[in-house]
């Protein structure tokens, strides 16, 4: 089972690292495995920070990263995740339910059209300050709550707001990313509810992936990015879309 579930991680890390998205892998896998959903998702999140760090680490050493004005994304990010987590009981999940798919729809549909998606920085829409004190606060702490899509979402606000190109984009995702991983993390296993030697054994491997995921980023640009990221979000929008559980379907099984 282990390595099984260490062989899912090492492609959820090779997905991560290029569009994010793994989890939707790695939750149904721990599931499958015999976890409940709050030991799943508390799990997830270890792999998820790693394949995060192994992807900043890789994009970072490139000097892809601006740090002067990263660390601050960051540290938003992760206080926004760790009130999010803090708040999950007290927000209606069903609203989440409701939006999340139509934004990733939206997103899937931006980056598979758009003529801004490119490789080259263009003109930002608004200063690193203003950007900072919304894009890495509404999204940490969606993170902290409910998590898919949330490194579409990083992407999405770091290409039309700061005028990111696709691979710079990718970068300062991964790192937010890791940010609002861990931070969450943090409160997870507070609670106990973290299987550490599968999450351990699945850091492992999600970390190689992420290496492999992130140097093809670096080689083929928004060529792989773009697509991929496509690709991911609308599978994330389906997998919401299709679970029982979700008003959407609800709604539809109550018309026919």
């Amino acid at each position: 089972m282990i390595a099984a579930l260490a062989a899912v991680s090492f492609l959820a890390g090779f997905v991560d690292a290029i569009a994010g998205g793994g989890g939707l892998l790695t939750v149904p896998a721990l599931l499958l495995a015999g976890l409940d959903p709050a030991q799943a998702i508390a799990t997830n999140k270890v792999q998820g920070s790693v394949a995060a760090a192994s992807a900043t680490y890789t994009f970072g050493r490139r000097g892809l990263i601006d740090w002067r004005r990263a660390w601050g994304f960051t540290l938003v990010a992760f206080a926004s995740s760790v009130a999010g987590a803090l708040c999950v009981q007290f927000l209606p999940r069903a609203v989440l339910e409701v939006l999340i798919p139509l934004l990733l729809i939206v997103i899937a549909l931006y980056f598979a059209f758009s003529r801004k998606v490119k490789d080259e920085d263009a003109q930002a829409r608004m200063t690193a300050l203003a950007f900072g004190l919304t894009a890495p606060v509404a999204v940490g702490f969606y993170d902290g709550i409910f998590g898919p899509g949330a490194g579409s979402f990083y992407m999405l606000a770091f290409v039309t707001l700061l005028g990111y190109g696709v691979v710079r984009a990718t970068a300062h995702t991964k790192l937010v990313n890791f940010a609002s991983n861990f931070g969450s993390l943090l409160l997870y296993a507070a609670t106990g509810a973290v299987v550490w030697p599968l999450g351990l054994a699945m850091s492992a491997a999600s970390l190689l992936g992420a290496q492999i995921g992130s140097r093809l980023a670096l080689r083929l640009g928004s060529r792989l990015i773009r697509p991929l990221l496509v690709l991911v979000s609308s599978l994330m929008a389906l997998r919401l879309l299709l679970d029982p559980a979700n008003p959407w379907r609800q709604a539809l099984r109550g018309l026919f």
